[in-house]
């Protein structure tokens, strides 16, 4: 199985820069790349954009690098959700790797 990945979903790009960085820098971890959402409420939201954040490493270091993102993004725009998955199946990989961000 893959490495451990932990998702967090914020409002706005610069604040998934800053949460990236605050997590990067809190552990051993990569990131698996951000990926969008405008939901159709996107006008009622604090952003009119949800990123999500895609950190991988081993469990702890998954864990570390969430809180400190978490944190980070709290004293911007904003925390949508989180979820770390400890061992994602191999099935599981390939939608990792997806990313609305670099569609055109």
């Amino acid at each position: 199985m893959g490495k451990a990945v932990g998702i967090l979903e914020v409002f706005g790009l610069t604040t998934a820069f800053v949460a990236a960085d605050a997590g990067c820098k809190a552990a051993d971890v990569t990131i698996e790349t951000f990926d969008k959402n405008k939901p159709a409420n996107a006008d009622s939201l604090p952003v009119p954009l949800i990123v999500a954040i895609k950190f991988r490493g081993d469990v702890a270091a998954v864990d570390a690098a969430m809180q400190a993102a978490e944190n980070a993004a709290k004293g911007m725009a904003g925390v949508v959700s989180r979820y770390v998955i400890p061992s994602p199946e191999e099935d599981t990989e390939p939608m990792l790797k997806l990313s609305g961000l670099d569609k055109k």
